[in-house]
């Protein structure tokens, strides 16, 4: 299988400042997600389903809630003797913290070298999407590319809280030019944070680029090597949601609200996995109402419900009205409360009779842990 070749490589903490809002306490990858999920667990149940057995999680900063999360790995069956999951700390060989995606990969060299695959996957948990990386490396290996990236056509971002880094592709998919953030365009074949790439090769591009004082990943890695190597593009079809921002995060935990998405991203050839909970089923009073929502056990909803994500462990009492909301796990909502368009972080208790409204442009987001 082409999937055994590979050794993944997950990246966790590059990304959080993308939703400050969530990242205070936690890494970017252990964001809750989808009323029981953390958004490690598509990327990583994609390896595991792609027949990818050794995994490195590359660890930064925050990264207690991430380790608890995946635990030994028993839920993806990444918990065995040989391969499996290893969580890599965040510090160089010189004990120096690394910041950047050359040093990251400079600093873990020695388990990737010590590992038996021949080919690197690369990538982080910013994309909520259901893909088979075993068919991203038959096309690698079919077109003998040097480097293979995910891409996908979108509507460029106007005000983009990332870089925006577009490819020109020639008819056999090979990346021609790469432009970064270009102010031309509306719309174009985007980059994804999902690579494959020869394990020699990898230690060449890192090698080259510390010598030369140059660490960013599509700039230097990329862009600085279109014309030297042979770098392909993959594009990824179906639903995909990139995570970069809270406007970005809301859409697509309400994108889950429609029956096509969730059947297409949890189906049961692919399935997503996550650390499971056991929990009591969810209690309903007799004058709630729940309609168009995501609801996990162990919640008690006594007050109304509409076009929400609700985690586990959520008490919303009576006179409550949620709608457009996204309520993680263990929140208590109080009686005669009005919320639209909020996102409340884990362990938040909203008063009674208070009323907090956003638009789905500026979600309102309350930090774990608050008391309103």
């Amino acid at each position: 299988m082409a999937g055994k070749k590979m050794l993944g490589l997950l990246l966790t903490n590059f990304q959080d400042s993308y939703i400050p809002e969530l990242t205070t306490q936690r890494t970017f990858s252990s964001i809750p997600f989808g009323a029981k999920y953390r958004l490690i667990d598509f990327s990583l149940s994609n390896m595991v389903n792609s027949g990818v057995s050794k995994i490195g999680i590359v660890t930064k900063n925050n990264y207690l809630s991430l380790m608890d999360h995946i635990g030994s790995g028993k839920a993806w069956n990444l918990s065995r003797r040989r391969g499996g999951l290893t969580f890599l700390p965040p510090f160089e060989n010189t004990g120096d913290m690394y910041n950047t995606f050359v040093q990251t990969i400079d600093a873990i060299r020695d388990f990737i070298e010590h590992s038996y695959e021949d080919y690197v996957l690369i990538s982080s948990s910013m994309s909520v999407v259901n893909m088979d990386f075993q068919q991203m490396m038959s096309a690698h290996l079919k077109t003998n590319a040097d480097i293979t990236i995910c891409f996908r056509n979108r509507p460029l971002s106007k005000n983009p809280t990332s870089e925006q880094v577009v490819f020109s592709l020639d008819k056999n998919s090979r990346v021609s030019e790469v432009l970064v953030n270009p102010r031309t365009v509306d719309s174009a074949d985007c980059m994804m944070n999902t690579a494959i790439v020869k394990k020699d090769l990898l230690f060449e591009i890192v090698s080259d680029c510390v010598s030369r004082g140059k660490f960013d990943f599509a700039r230097d890695v990329i862009q600085g090597n279109v014309k030297r190597y042979n770098v392909y593009g993959y594009e990824v079809k179906g639903y995909c949601s990139e995570i970069d921002s809270i406007q970005s995060y809301f859409k697509a935990n309400m994108d889950l609200l429609d029956p096509d998405v969730r059947e297409e991203l949890f189906n049961m050839r692919n399935p997503i996995y996550t650390k499971v909970r056991d929990d009591m089923p969810t209690k309903y009073g007799l004058n709630s109402s729940v309609k168009n929502s995501l609801v996990s056990p162990g919640c008690t909803i006594e007050g109304e419900v509409e076009n929400s994500i609700i985690f586990k462990g959520v008490h919303i009492a009576r006179g409550a009205k949620i709608s457009n909301c996204i309520i993680m796990q263990d929140c208590m909502i109080g009686e005669d409360t009005t919320l639209n368009y909020v996102v409340c972080d884990k362990d938040v208790v909203v008063s009674p009779k208070r009323m907090l409204c956003g638009i789905d442009s500026y979600p309102v987001c309350i930090s774990k842990k608050s008391i309103v």
